[in-house]
């Protein structure tokens, strides 16, 4: 690791620094979409921020090259810091000496060769991203605990029929979102912003590295498949693409899915395929944090997926929280054995793990949990994950089993549930928040937390007592 710090730190020097030393090719080259609501970003740090409809009249790539983008990148040219980077500005003041992402991301592949033709070009170009995501549609047949309702319009009903849900910070109420322009356009009203994606897809789709699709769920968006169409008809053998899903849609539109999927991967119309899921946890406890969803069928159309469509990757992005702790070895043991099912050598790679962990809404997070449980639920699992890594030392055994990279994602976490500890006055707040959570979660819905999670029974009967 230490190795390619210290390579991507001497390329920086030599490429970066000489065109300023705040520049970041990220800001001319990545960008994510939020159609439903008309919020774009560069890099996943800043906040997004409106798209002015009156820039798309007659430029559609104003989806991403806004006005106000083009004011930040003039200031990086000229040396200055763009108050929305600050993720980066602080890691980089710090005395950690580690690298900011601002260096990561301008030295991947789709960003390292257009250096010399961004200094040229200026600040005012209208650019074309290499690295686009893009949502096109909030609507979504899942209520995932920690998901909001301008991402998730099953979310959306739940809030206007029953209100937000009454936490310290009333969770997911609309009044931010009605503030900040972040209401989502409902699926069935025309969408602008839809509208001149489509307007600059011709142009933007030839020089696209890197683009995936996100949601609410895809699968459930038209758009989606006028993607997959377009693909089958345009190939782009130098395009990794990639969609979401919570894999758990109609057993109709998953068959539409996986023909469209078989012809894109099984005649190379695109360099690499990769699907995005999530799952959290195992079985009935997985269910509950991600309302919605059948674990076995999740598991089941994973599995379908892997045998039918040729040369496609999972990856399945694991938000660690409070509700992960008590059934994650299990779900553990499930990836393992797609990983040794499907895996081996000259294949694809069959699944990975990713393990962010979750930060908002803090009554979730695994900061909340009790000392106890780090030891007795959570090493085991990374132990789990040590003592099944891939050996590269026998062959033919490639790609079955961990990686080392998966372990050491994992350990990070568990690091950091031992060294950040809340203060008393947050700890309690975020317990009584956790508990007025399930309990209303339980009313609306008809679950039973202490049925699915009977590991947490007494906490919750200790956390509940700080609300009298």
């Amino acid at each position: 690791m230490s190795e390619i710090k210290d390579t991507i730190k001497s390329w920086s020097k030599k490429n970066l620094d000489p065109v300023s030393p705040t520049f970041c090719t990220a800001k001319w080259k990545q960008v994510t979409l939020h159609l439903q609501t008309g919020q774009t970003h560069s890099c996943h740090h800043p906040n997004t921020h409106k798209i002015p409809l009156e820039e798309l009249k007659d430029n559609p790539s104003a989806l991403h090259n806004t006005k106000f983008k083009k004011e930040q990148r003039k200031l990086m040219l000229e040396g200055k810091r763009p108050k929305e980077c600050d993720y980066c500005w602080r890691v980089e003041d710090s005395k950690s000496n580690e690298l900011s992402d601002r260096h990561m991301k301008s030295y991947e592949s789709w960003a390292q060769p257009h250096i010399k033709d961004i200094v040229n070009k200026g600040w005012d170009d209208n650019v074309n991203p290499t690295y686009l995501e893009v949502s096109f549609s909030s609507v979504c047949n899942f209520k995932c605990s920690y998901c909001m309702p301008h991402i998730s319009s099953k979310w959306m009903e739940e809030i206007k029929e029953h209100g937000p849900y009454l936490t310290s910070g009333r969770f997911n109420n609309l009044e931010h979102l009605q503030h900040t322009g972040m209401m989502p356009i409902p699926n069935r009203e025309h969408n602008p912003y839809v509208e001149a994606f489509w307007k600059w897809w011709p142009n933007v789709s030839k020089d696209l590295k890197h683009f995936r699709i996100t949601g609410g769920e895809p699968l459930l968006t038209k758009d989606t498949f006028r993607v997959l169409d377009d693909l089958i008809e345009n190939p782009k053998p130098d395009l990794e693409f990639s969609v979401n899903s919570n894999m758990c849609v109609p057993d109709a539109v998953l068959n539409k899915f996986i023909e469209k999927m078989k012809i894109i991967g099984g005649e190379g119309k695109v360099k690499k395929l990769k699907i995005f899921t999530s799952a959290e946890a195992y079985g009935a406890q997985a269910e509950y944090i991600r309302h919605g969803l059948d674990y076995d069928q999740w598991l089941s159309n994973i599995r379908r997926v892997l045998e039918e469509v040729p040369n496609c990757t999972f990856t399945c992005m694991s938000t660690y929280n409070v509700l992960s702790i008590f059934s994650f070895d299990k779900m553990l043991k499930d990836l393992l054995d797609l990983k040794l099912e499907f895996g081996g050598a000259g294949k694809a790679i069959p699944i990975i793990l990713d393990t962010p962990y979750l930060r908002y809404p803090t009554h979730q997070a695994m900061f909340i949990a009790e000392p106890k449980w780090r030891d007795r639920y959570v090493k085991p699992q990374l132990e789990f994950i040590r003592n099944n890594l891939e050996d590269r030392n026998v062959r033919g055994k490639e790609n079955m089993g961990f990686f080392q990279w998966e372990a050491d994602k994992f350990k990070r976490l568990y690091d950091i549930i031992n060294e950040e500890h809340l203060d008393e006055e947050t700890l309690r707040k975020n317990r009584s928040d956790f508990v007025i959570f399930v309990d209303e979660h339980d009313r609306r819905r008809g679950t039973n937390f202490i049925k699915t999670f009977p590991e947490m029974e007494h906490a919750y009967c200790e956390w509940k007592k700080c609300l009298t």
